[in-house]
């Protein structure tokens, strides 16, 4: 009898049908109704990928644009490129830091120390003209809805938030994590030997962050599922943190 290897395996599972959610609501409530409404089995190690979107409304963290008074510096560096004002000035006051204003873009960092563009700001999928932030402490949001979800099914399940950003050197934009808890976001290879006897000195996989693109592949932009599940995915559990993804500034060579 010929005996199959064992190959690696990696399953990425859209969960949809959740309602529009509301700030309060509870999310882990919502995904874990979800999971059983598939009819999935939940097992140790199972991760799940949660948008910021869906966090952010729950806690609140909503603008309604037509309360927004746009600054001269918004209108001026907006309108000339058909830009709202409304979200550019939502946007510097998001910022910790301006990293670069041109044509109509602007690059900021937040608080949370990722640069990305409108310092997180984004109005799609909001309903009546609105605009979603950033969650505050998106750590502390995955932690939360780690300790509910593992409630929910008894099993030690790791919480990826995640946003899309656009990267420097390459168009189009990769979901990344910007919140995590129950796994460590790096997988750090450094000192160990490759299959040639090799000492690796620079390898770190930022595992958090691939975890986050995959989910996108079954999420999309226009699909309506904000939460994907993954499974059979290797990786270090532990106490981790999305800042952990986010290089100091003595280590960055380009600020």
């Amino acid at each position: 009898m010929t005996h199959l290897p064992c190959l690696p395996e990696l399953r990425v599972l859209g969960l949809s049908g959740l309602p529009e959610v509301a700030p309060g609501d509870d999310l882990a409530e919502l995904i874990a109704a979800a999971v059983r409404r598939a009819g999935l089995t939940i097992q140790a190690g199972d991760v799940f990928v949660v948008t910021h979107k869906i966090v952010s409304k729950a806690e609140g963290q909503l603008v309604r644009l037509a309360e927004v008074e746009p600054s001269p510096l918004a209108e001026r560096w907006s309108i000339p490129f058909g830009k709202d004002p409304r979200l550019f000035e939502l946007a510097l006051r998001a910022a910790r830091r301006i990293v670069r204003m041109d044509r109509g873009v602007l690059i900021a960092e937040t608080p949370h120390g990722f640069v990305c563009a409108n310092a997180g700001v984004d109005s799609s999928n909001i309903a009546d003209e609105g605009a979603a932030l950033l969650p505050e402490d998106p750590d502390e949001s995955a932690r939360r809805l780690c300790i509910g979800l593992r409630g929910a099914f008894g099993q030690p399940v790791a919480v990826i938030i995640s946003d899309s950003f656009g990267r420097a050197w390459r168009e189009g934009q990769v979901n990344v994590a910007v919140g995590v808890a129950g796994l460590r976001p790096i997988v750090d290879y450094r000192g160990r030997e490759d299959v040639h006897g090799h000492r690796l000195q620079a390898t770190a996989i930022a595992i958090a962050d691939e975890l986050a693109s995959a989910a996108e592949l079954v999420m999309g932009k226009m699909d309506a599922i904000p939460v994907a599940l993954i499974k059979g995915a290797r990786y270090e559990p532990g106490e981790g943190s999305a800042r952990e993804l986010v290089r100091t500034a003595d280590q960055d060579l380009f600020r």
